[in-house]
């Protein structure tokens, strides 16, 4: 049992969207396949990953340091002999050999797209799907049949007037959506306060609506948009200050008692430990966004749960960024808060499987082997072209 191949290819997912912070006119996407010696019905079992969005494609890392790696790695050394399958940490392990602690940069994301692959293939060559094999090692068997998402948009675009934005929102309610996300801090204070308004008029109450800054502002406009936030009652208020300033995070706790969330440009159970530490945030109320592909993959995302779980934290608290499947497998199967969804942004590779609708917030997973990319039909031709 080996790995024989690891592909990368970089697709573009541009956009004339913006947030606070970037705008996404160039951005890019790596997607990866990692073909096994294994077969299953008459053809090798090959896994799928990519990259959130937000972070560019890693093709160049990859090619430059880690593919070469696992492929050099003597293959028994990356053999799970137990389960009968490959083993993720020993790839792992493989991938960051000669790597320095620290530098939790582009390198993470490089890492955990080749680990999000390795992960579909070792459920495929397990015959089940993620979210069960997970639940299997890690929760005694218990699974979620069900996962609360909400609608991630609201985002930043040319000519985008209240309208419009209200036309976007009341399409994620028809979707089944209870809950939605929008972008605040690409405008000003009173500009934004107006497009919420205009948000809660559709959806109905604060509470129903999240909203994210990208980490733009200081100390002091993050406290004057908690205090214009305050009467509104919201869902969340997201990654006010950059995602590494813990002791703004911790002040504007001071400041607003509502809650919080963040997490999502932390890259490392070290960083989710600091943040933790640091950072203010309230297990009771507040909600951290870490996600797995962004951060090394799922072997670390498992240490930045029990990180998590020795600080008093519920994984129920956790609810990924990233809108993407592997989260989606990973919060059934682990038992996390939920997850994000991108029902029009990012395609192919935003959303979830064909066929399976939201309702009520919850959406389903398909029963079907591996993370689940083969029920995308749009997602799932663009990985093929890796491999044919």
């Amino acid at each position: 049992m080996r790995i024989t191949d690891i592909r990368e290819k970089t697709v573009s997912i541009a956009s004339p969207m913006a947030n606070a912070y970037i705008d996404f006119s160039k951005m890019t996407c790596s997607v990866v396949a990692v073909v096994t010696d294994v077969v299953r019905d008459g053809k090798p079992v090959i896994g799928y990953g990519f990259n959130s969005n937000g972070r560019y494609g890693q093709g160049a890392l990859m090619r430059d340091r880690f593919i070469a790696r696992v492929l050099e790695a003597d293959p028994a050394t990356l053999v799970d002999e137990a389960n009968d399958n490959l083993d993720p940490f020993a790839i792992w392990q493989a991938l960051m050999t000669n790597e320095k602690p620290g530098g939790h940069g582009e390198r993470s994301v490089a890492v955990g797209t080749i680990d999000m692959a390795v992960w579909d293939a070792v459920a495929k060559i397990a015959g089940v799907p993620l979210y069960k094999l997970l639940a299997d090692r890690y929760r005694g068997g218990v699974h979620d049949e069900k996962v609360w998402v909400y609608a991630a948009g609201g985002y930043y675009y040319p000519g985008k007037d209240h309208g419009k934005l209200q036309d976007e929102v009341r399409g994620y309610l028809d979707r089944g959506y209870n809950v939605v996300k929008m972008k605040i801090g690409g405008a000003s204070l009173n500009e934004d306060i107006a497009r919420i308004e205009a948000v809660i008029d559709v959806v109905g109450e604060g509470s129903r609506l999240a909203v994210d800054a990208n980490g733009r502002f200081d100390l002091e406009t993050s406290i004057a948009y908690a205090e214009a936030l305050s009467p509104y009652k919201l869902f969340w208020y997201e990654e006010a200050g950059d995602p590494l300033d813990y002791a703004l995070q911790a002040e504007l706790a001071t400041h607003y008692d509502r809650p919080m969330a963040t997490g999502e440009n932390l890259f490392s159970h070290q960083d989710a430990r600091n943040l933790l530490r640091y950072g203010g945030m309230r297990p009771d109320r507040d909600w951290l966004q870490f996600d797995c592909a962004l951060s090394y993959g799922l072997v670390e995302y498992l240490r930045t749960l029990d990180v998590m779980e020795s600080m008093g934290w519920s994984s129920r608290r956790v609810v990924p960024h990233g809108g993407h499947q592997m989260s989606l497998n990973i919060a059934a199967g682990l038992h996390l808060g939920g997850n994000e969804s991108y029902p029009d942004v990012f395609q192919p590779f935003g959303g979830f499987a064909d066929g399976i609708d939201v309702i009520d917030g919850y959406v389903e997973l398909p029963d079907i082997p591996g993370v689940g990319y083969e029920a995308k039909s749009s997602l799932y031709e663009l990985m093929k072209t890796l491999t044919n």
